[in-house]
């Protein structure tokens, strides 16, 4: 039996409120339970059953295993709540898009989107339209290509399994009639741009955006595009403030949120998509004291809830992921692919901007916490050798 199958009963707990997230393998699981911790709850996390993520070596949180919603969507949503029930867990916070479909039939309390919210973090053609009304730059389907064909829905229920369809580029009309085939549902055709991906994070109430903060990427896992393995904290210009503000007021959002943008050469930030839950970069701002986290938490408890956002602003930092840049390393020292059209990154200058600092800050790791970092970044080599060599085979 592994640790995620094994939660000890206990006696009830001193601390404000048991709160149950998920899925516990989600990127910003361990920063988000670690926020809510240290606010003084109490954390459950639940993961697929069968797995044991590395939030489970957390001396903090607790794993608890439901079906996975791939297998039995309806399966998952009733164990959740006989999960929160049993538990007495008073708060649900979903981490990751499948989690915002699930929570959304809970019929539990949920630190994030529900009803028209939820069908708004998950459906892109929403999230498009409202940022064009908002003044923002959003990629069109151009006359020629090349594209990026992406899945409009985050999350498509099928025969009561859930599945979390992609996206791909494609170069002709034939390659966007293949792709949109092989997605679920409807489907996104942009542009394909080249630039810098950006995040704006910030904490929707009703008398606006509190709390603003944001990031831009320093480094890929894979060079040739991907998710960030560095990221540096960045301020938020009064322009992206207030389409940010437009947009979300059009929709009614409470609580957290973050819009990926992608920004190119001449400087034009392009909206990409809105993430209505915790992020990737979570441990950016959670280690500038931004507590998106126990804030959605706390709002949940308390709608009139407003953060207090630190004051003056902290200063600006760097966090790393050590899995994710040893990827980006060997992905270097490999050298480029055939599909890679652009200029690769030079091998000596990745060595040096890879050496350690002290100034680093790294996911995933805090004191008394070491062995969930060491865990981590086993985790992310090791699903990335599947990867390599499921690759290998299709070959």
């Amino acid at each position: 039996m592994t640790r995620a199958e094994t939660v000890a009963a206990g006696e009830p707990s001193t601390k404000t409120t048991r709160v149950l997230l998920g899925f516990a393998d989600a990127f910003a699981a361990i920063e988000s339970a670690w926020s809510l911790a240290d606010a003084g709850h109490e954390v459950f996390a639940f993961a697929r059953r069968g797995t044991s993520p590395p939030i489970a070596a957390s001396r903090r949180v607790r794993v608890v295993p439901v079906t996975a919603p791939e297998d039995d969507a309806a399966a998952c949503v009733a164990d959740i709540v006989n999960v929160a029930h049993r538990l007495g867990a008073t708060v649900l916070l979903p981490l990751d898009d499948l989690a915002v479909w699930v929570a959304d039939r809970t019929g539990l309390l949920v630190a994030g989107a529900t009803g028209k919210a939820a069908d708004f973090a998950l459906d892109k053609r929403l999230q498009v339209a409202a940022a064009e009304d908002a003044g923002f730059a959003v990629p069109q389907r151009t006359s020629a290509g090349p594209w990026i064909v992406k899945a409009a829905l985050a999350a498509v229920e099928h025969d009561n399994k859930l599945i979390r369809p992609g996206g791909r580029s494609a170069a002709t009309e034939a390659d966007v009639a293949a792709i949109t085939e092989d997605l679920a549902g409807p489907v996104l055709v942009q542009e394909l741009l080249a630039g810098t991906g950006e995040g704006v994070f910030g904490f929707a109430t009703p008398d606006g955006v509190r709390a603003w903060s944001g990031h831009r990427r320093v480094r890929m896992t894979d060079p040739r595009g991907s998710a960030s393995s560095a990221c540096r904290s960045i301020s938020v210009d009064e322009d992206l403030r207030k389409k940010t503000e437009l947009l979300l007021a059009s929709v009614g959002w409470r609580g957290m949120f973050m819009l990926e943008l992608l920004r190119d050469a001449a400087g034009t930030p392009w909206f990409m998509e809105v993430n209505g839950r915790p992020w990737g970069s979570m441990a950016l701002a959670v280690r500038r004291g931004f507590d998106y986290p126990a804030w959605a938490v706390q709002q949940a408890l308390d709608p009139a809830f407003v953060p207090e956002a630190p004051d003056p602003e902290p200063p600006h930092i760097v966090c790393r992921h050590l899995g994710r840049e040893l990827i980006h390393l060997a992905a270097v020292m490999r050298g480029p692919m055939k599909d890679h059209p652009g200029p690769w990154p030079k091998r000596a200058a990745t060595l040096a901007a890879l050496r350690p600092t002290r100034a680093d800050r790294w996911y995933n790791l805090r004191r008394g916490e070491r062995r969930v970092f060491w865990r981590d970044t086993w985790s992310t080599l090791k699903v990335q050798a599947a990867r390599m060599s499921s690759k290998r085979r299709a070959s």
